[in-house]
């Protein structure tokens, strides 16, 4: 056994529950609570967003290569705000079942920051949402999940919202 989980050690588990704007991440959230109800409850959540680095090459590219640093600075201000409302909406429905969690975002791409925020955290188990993309569809876009199942330094429980 690891350090830190051996019988009897009373360091809490640690589960983290990647979310998105997506209706599947949040239902993954509710899922894990609803399902894993004893088990999260006595463990130490973690909520986290990744928000995506953005492309400006467009208001670059519209704006004649003159692009006003405040309206970048407006547009990531945003972004945050967009963030942490998430996040508050994901805490407010671990807090109606009696759950409480920490809230964590972070910019970058949502598949590499979820992993590094899994090694930095010391997570013990991912919970993520499945978009059910098909086959093409993963091809092009890639997929968050499956990327962090063969990448995560721990278990990773991806959950699909039934048709």
């Amino acid at each position: 056994m690891e350090e830190g989980n051996k019988v009897g050690d009373t360091k809490k588990n640690k589960v983290m529950v990647a979310v998105d704007e997506s209706e599947c991440s949040h239902y993954a959230l509710e899922w894990a609570l609803q399902t894993l109800g004893d088990s999260i409850a006595k463990s130490e959540l973690v909520i986290f967003n990744a928000q995506s680095l953005a492309d400006y090459s467009y208001i670059t590219a519209t704006s004649y290569g003159v692009t006003p640093p405040e309206l970048i600075q407006n547009l990531q201000e945003n972004q945050k705000k967009a963030a942490l409302a998430l996040l508050d909406r994901a805490k407010n429905i671990c807090s109606k079942l009696g759950v409480v969690a920490e809230t964590l975002t972070e910019v970058g791409d949502p598949k590499d920051t979820i992993c590094q925020a899994v090694e930095k955290l010391d997570i013990h188990l991912l919970v993520l949402g499945s978009h059910g993309r098909g086959a093409l569809k993963r091809a092009f876009l890639g997929s968050v999940s499956n990327y962090c199942v063969h990448n995560a330094k721990c278990p990773v429980l991806v959950v699909r919202k039934p048709a």
